[in-house]
């Protein structure tokens, strides 16, 4: 998914790549690298400017055509799919800086000169560092060397950011001919880079942009870059999908082999991270200050290393071919090390949001405090009158769901257990009311309540059950009268479901069941089970199979919890001999249990995909609060800070999952996606976490056993198809490459 989500952004972004089609950059950036590396125009420069690209978030008052940011990062993303060459990205850098400039009020006279100068076609560059600036009356007097600027060579506009003490900046606007510009041998060949040298230069003071930011400055530039990462990461990704497809090696397409489908498959993760990073920066245009240092942070860590990553793998999927000058996949792998490098370090990126994390958390709400008054009031009262009755509901030692209670029947009276199921279970509450839903109990301190098993069977039976069974089933579930678990997995068929050998035949009034089940969550609490078992031994596999309802106390049934590594009971082995269960218990129709095992596992996964409980950023925050860690103190707060980039990630992939469907735009690979990056994220916090901790980490501690949530893992990394089998899914329905 494009960083385009609303239909005229999308619009946008076909036009934009329309006209780099046209333009053809790459052949230019190939044909006139000498002068391009000297600040020369792409040949299509005119017609950029006809389309006023260049323009398209300049302040209507000042020639432009009043978008934003996020309409300027759908045109970035698109020209840098197309490796499109020369001055754009750093003239629009600049220019957008000035824009920013320009929106706390009045705009000076040359302040407003340069907006029109940049509307009419000027190219630009921006410094951020390495000049120093000194008062003298009205004017200043600027020295200084900068590191490398992209843009540079060939500006005709410089806007300089100059510190004048410890606590204190100014951004200035400098003539270049007044600068030594020395050109660079730049990594990127299709665009210029170069420093600048300027020793005791006097500067008027009408030549001070005022309102503008070292953090709004550093805001733009990574909602910039971070669109650039994510149309360079676009490309590697489909070039790798395509070739692949095609490639033949020992008789296949080499897009058959698991190992290539794999690394495919890891390229559109990264490439879909990258895209809800610059998304989420550029989205925080109103937000506060520290929501906009906390996108800023990400998108340098999260979206620019995924070009780096995703070049080189595009390499790798090539073979040779890819590793020629020949092929254009050097030129984006260039750009993408350009642009992660001039953003600044990586790990100091990754400490500074850890600093942040301390305090701040993103905010990604969707509605407001006046969205859907009518419906927060409603909930609001209801939950009012909840907190009024009895806690007298039964909870458990382990995950299963609190049951019974005087509260949760309001709530499952009233729909508010599952809102986004229809009436009389819920309230159809789309992705809106659902939020403004969430919101009222977040504001009175309550967890909204859960079925945990049963929001993976429940949808089932609403879609495939019988009036009965949904009558029989839902609503006790909802009010905590029923828990259910979850009879899928075999010893000898774990995530290859369809292998299964639990058999049941037919007998009057009913089925006889037979078979083993394992690492079955919460069988030892639960009332019923979701079962899975073949009922047509000589049908193809993923055929003759057919699901039941299994009551967990009938004769027959027998539930032994497994000790795990932990120490923990969290998981049982279920042994089914000679159990009957009524016809009535079959939900569909007899062998076709396989299409509602995948409307189970769609909701588990959709559920799985939007938390991170292993290795989670409140544990590195912990950690850090009480001093527990063996290492400096930055050491740590890196570590949190790549943390919590993860969990950032998987937010913004989750909510523009929500918006998209709001958008009415098809589902796409964010499920898969999230429940892949979901399992990472959390093996790589939960070891992150032990790395910090030092000899306390021989130690079982009773309260932050960072070391047992460790070993946990395997939950997660097993837990609704592993991170190989999800690979499969995406690098097979998603990507389309051949079995």
């Amino acid at each position: 998914m494009a960083l385009a989500l609303e239909e005229e952004h999308r619009y946008l972004a076909e036009s934009v790549a329309a006209f780099a089609a046209r333009a053809d950059g790459i052949a230019d950036a190939r044909a006139r690298e000498t002068e391009l590396a000297a600040g020369g125009l792409p040949a299509s420069w005119d017609q950029l400017l006809r389309q006023r690209l260049h323009a398209i978030h300049l302040p209507e008052d000042h020639g432009g055509d009043g978008a934003g940011l996020m309409e300027l990062a759908v045109v970035v993303e698109q020209l840098a799919r197309a490796m499109y060459p020369g001055p754009f990205l750093p003239t629009v850098l600049t220019s957008a800086l000035l824009a920013e400039a320009a929106t706390g009020g009045d705009v000076a006279a040359g302040t407003a000169e340069t907006l029109a100068a940049f509307t009419a076609g000027a190219t630009g560059a921006a410094v951020y560092d390495g000049l120093t600036a000194v008062a003298d009356a009205d004017s200043w007097r600027v020295s200084g060397s900068t590191g490398p600027v992209l843009g540079l060579p060939g500006a005709q506009i410089v806007l300089a950011r100059a510190v004048v003490d410890a606590h204190t900046d100014v951004w200035l606007r400098l003539d270049p001919a007044a600068l030594e510009i020395t050109a660079l041998d730049g990594v990127d060949l299709t665009r210029a880079i170069g420093t600048a040298t300027v020793n005791d230069l006097t500067v008027g003071a009408d030549a001070e942009v005022a309102g503008l930011t070292l953090a709004d400055a550093q805001w733009v530039r990574a909602v910039l870059l971070a669109a650039e990462a994510a149309g360079t990461t676009a490309w590697t990704r489909d070039t790798a999908v395509e070739y692949v497809k095609t490639r033949e090696q020992f008789g296949r397409p080499v897009g058959s082999f698991q190992a290539v489908q794999h690394k495919a498959a890891m390229m559109l993760v990264r490439s879909e991270i990258a895209a809800a990073a610059a998304w989420d920066a550029a989205r925080a245009a109103d937000h506060a200050a520290d929501q906009r240092a906390l996108v800023t942070a990400q998108a340098t860590v999260a979206a620019l290393p995924a070009g780096i990553d995703n070049a080189l793998e595009c390499v790798s999927l090539l073979g040779g071919v890819g590793f020629t000058w020949e092929h254009d996949v050097h030129l984006y792998w260039r750009r993408a090390i350009s642009i992660a490098s001039l953003a600044g370090s990586e790990e100091l990126w990754a400490v500074a949001l850890g600093e942040l994390a301390r305090t701040a958390k993103r905010d990604f709400t969707f509605v407001d405090a006046d969205t859907l008054p009518a419906l927060r009031a409603e909930v609001g009262e209801i939950l009012d009158q909840m907190l009024t009755l009895p806690d007298d509901a039964v909870r458990s030692d382990g995950w299963a769901p609190e049951r019974g209670g005087s509260r949760r029947a309001l709530l499952a009276e009233t729909g508010l257990v599952a809102p986004h199921y229809p009436a009389p279970y819920g309230r159809a509450a789309g992705a809106p009311e659902q939020a403004v839903i969430a919101q009222e109990f977040a504001a009175r301190g309550l967890e909204q309540p859960t079925t945990v098993i049963g929001e993976w069977v429940l949808p089932t039976i609403l879609e495939h059950g019988s009036e009965a069974q949904k009558q029989r089933f839902i609503s006790p579930t909802l009010r905590g009268e029923i828990v259910w678990c979850q009879l899928f997995s075999e010893p000898g068929a774990g995530s290859d479901l369809a292998g299964l050998s639990t058999a049941a035949r037919k007998v009057d009034g009913g089925w006889i069941v037979s078979g083993q089940k394992v690492w079955n969550s919460m069988a030892h609490e639960a009332d019923w089970g979701v079962c899975l078992v073949r009922t047509d031994p000589d049908a193809p596999k993923h055929r003759g199979i057919s699901y039941l309802l299994i009551d967990m106390k009938a004769a027959g049934v027998d539930v032994r919890p497994l000790k795990q590594a932990t120490g923990l009971y969290e998981f049982n082995e279920v042994f089914l001999d000679e159990v009957f269960v009524p016809d009535e218990c079959l939900v569909g129709e007899p062998n076709q249990g396989w299409r509602l095992a995948v409307t189970t596992l769609s909701n588990e996964r959709l559920r799985m995909g939007g938390d991170l409980g292993h290795g989670s950023s409140d544990r590195f925050r912990t950690v850090i609060e009480q001093g527990d860690h063996s290492c400096s103190r930055e050491e740590a707060l890196r570590a949190l800070g790549h943390s919590t980039s993860r969990e950032l990630a998987l937010s913004a992939l989750n909510l523009r999952g929500v918006l998209a469907r709001m958008n009415d735009l098809e589902p796409g690979a964010e499920i898969s996606v999230a429940k892949v990056y979901n399992a990472l994220a959390q093996r790589d916090g939960s070891r992150d976490l032990l790395r910090l901790l030092g000899p306390t980490g021989a130690v079982l501690d009773p309260v932050d056993d960072h070391a047992i949530d460790h070993i946990g893992l395997p939950a997660i990394l097993f837990g609704g198809g592993t991170v190989e089998i999800q690979l499969n899914v995406i690098a097979q329905r998603v990507l389309g490459l051949p079995r």
